[in-house]
């Protein structure tokens, strides 16, 4: 009996969930990819787990106000440093300055866009050409993209917005840091 007890403890114990563990990549294309090892044979493919936990932590910071030169929610946020803060809470590095993410991770055409990349834009100087906006991709449902952002315009701080006219007016590109 003695035995019969010991072997389903055993054989139970077994079957018992193990907790997922975090790895995280940084590649030298910039890229960002995050695995949990769940001590399985093969890792969870969590690409679309990380994407959908920045999307989700990005809005509980609706409504922080814009301030300037500022990445924390205490003060408020400018556009680079919201997303340096959302990010960073993933412990993934990103750049302080909105024009440093041009040449970061790979570009990708608005039609692939997916929650977690980032969406680039010019500042709002007439005639300047060069990435002064930022912002994360929400969704993007039949070419109706959401993102996420800290602006200084009516709202003056985080919110979603919808891609529409003025920003298509400014947009740049979409980059991906993400697997």
């Amino acid at each position: 009996m003695r035995f019969i007890l010991l072997s389903f403890l055993f054989l139970f114990s077994c079957t018992l969930p193990t907790p997922a563990v975090p790895r995280v990549y940084v590649f030298r294309d910039s890229t960002v990819f995050l695995e949990y090892y769940t001590g399985a044979s093969n890792p969870i493919d969590s690409s679309v787990v990380l994407r959908e936990q920045i999307g989700q932590f990005a809005k509980t910071q609706l409504g922080v106000c814009y301030k300037y030169c500022s990445k924390d929610p205490a003060g408020g946020f400018d556009c680079s440093g919201f997303v340096n803060y959302v990010f960073n809470h993933f412990d993934i590095a990103v750049p302080r300055s909105s024009v440093e993410f041009t040449n970061l991770g790979k570009t990708i055409s608005l039609a692939k866009a997916r929650v977690g990349d980032l969406i680039l834009f010019t500042g709002t100087v007439p005639g300047k050409k060069i990435v002064g906006h930022i912002g994360i991709i929400l969704s993007n449902e039949n070419g109706a993209i959401r993102f996420i952002h800290s602006s200084s315009g009516e709202v003056y701080g985080v919110t979603i917005t919808l891609l529409e006219d003025y920003y298509m007016s400014r947009f740049v590109k979409v980059i991906s840091i993400l697997k």
